[in-house]
């Protein structure tokens, strides 16, 4: 089945649609005993004419990956693992449409740090930010509706529309795809009435609080692996329900339970990890003990990456690695933003930062 592997990834342009990038051939009419009946070197690449006379051209590497992969062809960036201290983070909105890197380093600081804040951004109204975020990607529609512009009423059934403290999480723990990306723009922070009082200064609630966290969830796994490698495994191996039901008619839960550190052979892939949402554990496990190591790691001082939002500047984040929460505030908070999905941000940092050849090397093989 090797040689039928090889022979189907050819991608000349018999087999390869040119102007769609898709195969243009059934793999089923090849004949499944096929064999090399010549081949020779051409540069760095290997050229085979097949026993059905078709002829070939594989770059070398490409070979290599085909015969040594594990399927992953994607070049990732390195992620730089953070505590309370993490390296420069940011950019300037006004340099958008100044300077052509401006995407291919807004997607690299996100992939490899995990989070960047745009400076300078409008914030007379929510517009700039929508535009801002759709730049990246399309803003996913969930339960919330898609781009979010909201204060503390509970106009929705979740915590995270009240002025209550938030423990680090990440979002949307209750879809079988979580969100990818997400963004808070704070658009203002005033004084508010009190409940039941007048118009006076005296009855006015101040403006106060609302510290953001941030928490390096690939920092955290590795640091429970080490310290608790028992604790790491039960976490990375027992799935376990989420989900979102406090709004009605809905009742979201992911089609199979999840775990809260997924790994994909040797890569961390993904952090899943809000208590709130989170169902019923079965009794009689070692997930508790687990989970509330993983709880103590997380509320590290050393560990949280605290700071104020301030109008003007935008946080946006992976939220399948950066956990965030906040401090208790008081007054009114105008908090707007969206959730882009993890595919098209990764399909954004890729036809930003490499050529196409290189792209398609990546999602074709």
């Amino acid at each position: 089945m090797l040689m039928l592997a090889t022979r189907d990834n050819c991608a000349c342009a018999k087999c390869r649609n040119e102007d769609t990038n898709q195969r243009s051939f059934d793999t089923f009419d090849i004949d499944p005993d096929i064999r090399p009946a010549h081949a020779e070197g051409v540069g760095e690449c290997l050229k085979i004419t097949w026993s059905d006379q078709h002829e070939s051209v594989f770059p070398v590497n490409t070979l290599d990956r085909y015969a040594f992969g594990d399927g992953e062809h994607e070049t990732t960036a390195p992620s730089n693992l953070w505590g309370s201290v993490p390296g420069p983070s940011s950019m300037s909105y006004l340099s958008i449409d100044r300077d052509p890197k401006w995407m291919a380093k807004l997607t690299t600081l996100i992939k490899t740090n995990g989070f960047v804040f745009v400076c300078d951004t409008p914030y007379h109204s929510p517009e700039p930010t929508k535009q801002l975020l759709e730049r990246i990607g399309p803003i996913r529609n969930t339960h919330y509706g898609g781009f979010y512009d909201f204060i503390p009423d509970l106009a929705s059934a979740d915590t995270a529309y009240t002025n209550l403290a938030l423990a680090p999480h990440t979002d949307t723990t209750y879809f079988s795809d979580p969100a990818g990306l997400q963004a808070f723009h704070l658009l203002s922070h005033v004084p508010a009435p009190k409940i039941g009082g007048g118009e006076t200064g005296a009855d006015v609630e101040a403006a106060s609080g609302g510290e953001s966290i941030l928490v390096d969830g690939f920092k955290a796994s590795n640091i429970l692996q080490r310290e608790d490698y028992g604790s790491w495994l039960t976490l990375r191996s027992m799935a376990v329900r989420w989900h979102a039901s406090g709004n009605e008619g809905i009742a979201v839960t992911p089609g199979q339970m999840r775990p809260v550190i997924l790994v994909r052979g040797k890569k961390l892939i993904q952090i899943r990890w809000n208590n709130d949402d989170r169902g019923v554990v079965p009794l009689g496990n070692t997930w508790y003990k687990a989970a509330r190591k993983w709880d103590q790691i997380l509320k590290r001082e050393n560990m949280q990456f605290k700071f104020q939002l301030k109008p003007g500047t935008v946080l946006i984040f992976n939220n399948w690695r950066v956990l965030h929460g906040r401090t208790a505030f008081t007054g009114t908070r105008r908090i707007c933003g969206a959730y882009i999905s993890m595919d098209d941000f990764t399909s954004r940092w890729r036809t930003s930062n490499f050529s196409k050849e290189e792209v398609l090397a990546q999602v074709m093989g």
